[in-house]
């Protein structure tokens, strides 16, 4: 078992792109508005505090609506921003193209002067962190009926970036904090600013590691080589959260309950899954389907990448097409994230993570990402604990 510890480190800014790059990437994408930056001011009441969704590291998301009623999400890009150029840009390539029912819809952009702003549609009910996994801060009930739905949106938008969009999307940031709701709590998968297209003739991008800890897949950790499989990783952690209904990392729980991926294999093995079902149910819960959404959880976080399933199977587990009760579930990819880093041992490799976002509370709609689900959490570093790292394939 090796450990590696993850710091975050600022990027170096990219915002010295030239603008006819930026004109090169725009006079592509159809079906896309280019605003001005008065319209935004004037959507947002001057990017008002009072409109004012949340902030990170990237800057700030702001709720605006402009003079024909229309509402919509502004992310505003800010100077200094760990969120560069690139990730603006690639943004923009990726999803303003694309059309999914599970996909935020991407409207528009001001590349105005100096300003780098994006707008999206306006989603009512926040994200799945905020919410389901916000503490108790949120009204919304989540039903095991909207559960599963969510699960089952969330695997459909990304069976669709996997499989049906040509070339192939890896999005790289799968997590609570992505999966934001609109007012009926149809899932639909944000920020596509770390997404990778994957050439037709190759299997997997070797890249500089980006993502977010308690979701990274290990073998992309450690190596540095993205798949698809990176992401069905990632999802399956995000299905133990839904279900379960907390976040993959909580060390205010006692130190065996602390790590959900842990304490989900642990339960496994003893046969007693239903002990991890989100108690807040209460006892409206189809108890079978939960633990096969376990189960299938499970089966995407698989140490080898190999032995996870596709997103277009993953689908087909959720809705019931395949059986899973007589598959075999090899041990998870473990990782334990944010742990002291006295106890960290020296000379590991340290790997970038992505920036850490917090909605304002109040706050009704978002768009935006965080680096925990876990709203308790705010050290910047990680440490993650891995099985056979040296015995993956991909």
């Amino acid at each position: 078992m090796t450990c590696f510890s993850f710091l975050f480190r600022k990027r170096e800014s990219s915002s010295a792109r030239q603008p006819s790059e930026i004109d090169q990437v725009l006079s592509g994408v159809q079906n896309f508005r280019v605003y001005t930056y008065r319209e935004l001011f004037t959507a947002t009441q001057g990017f008002s505090v009072v409109n004012k969704l949340g902030q990170g590291g990237f800057g700030s998301v702001y709720k605006g609506v402009f003079k024909d009623g229309s509402v919509a999400a502004i992310k505003v890009l800010s100077a200094d921003s760990r969120q560069g150029i690139d990730e603006f840009l690639t943004e923009i390539n990726v999803i303003a193209n694309i059309e999914h029912d599970n996909l935020v819809k991407l409207h528009g952009c001001c590349v105005e002067g100096s300003h780098r702003i994006l707008v999206y549609g306006y989603l009512e009910n926040n994200s799945l962190a905020q919410t389901l996994l916000g503490g108790g801060h949120s009204s919304i009930q989540f039903s095991w009926n909207a559960r599963s739905k969510i699960c089952i949106g969330v695997a459909q938008g990304l069976a669709f970036l996997h499989e049906d969009v040509q070339p192939h999307i890896i999005h790289r940031d799968i997590k609570a904090s992505n999966i934001l709701l609109d007012k009926e709590l149809l899932p639909k998968i944000s920020d596509f600013g770390l997404a990778k297209l994957i050439p037709p003739n190759q299997t997997h991008i070797s890249t500089r590691v980006a993502g977010t800890a308690g979701y990274l897949a290990p073998e992309y950790a450690i190596r540095g080589q993205v798949t698809r499989k990176s992401d069905i990783y990632s999802f399956g952690v995000l299905l133990l959260e839904i279900v379960s209904g907390r976040s993959n990392t909580n060390r205010r729980l006692p130190a065996k309950e602390q790590y959900l991926l842990e304490r989900a294999w642990n339960k496994h093995e003893r046969g007693e899954l239903e002990e991890l079902v989100d108690a807040s149910l209460d006892g409206d819960v189809n108890m079978e389907e939960a633990c096969r959404f376990l189960k299938i959880g499970l089966l995407c976080t698989q140490d080898m990448p190999k032995l996870r399933p596709t997103m277009s199977t993953v689908v087909k587990m959720l809705t019931g097409e395949i059986d899973i009760s007589d598959m075999v579930i090899a041990k998870p990819g473990l990782f334990s994230e944010f742990m002291d880093m006295k106890d960290s041992r020296s000379g590991k490799e340290k790997v970038n993570t992505i920036d850490t976002f917090e909605t304002l509370s109040g706050g009704s709609g978002k768009l935006a990402n965080s680096s925990s689900s876990s709203g308790n959490i705010t050290t910047s570093f990680a440490t993650m604990t891995f099985n056979s790292i040296y015995e993956r394939s991909n």
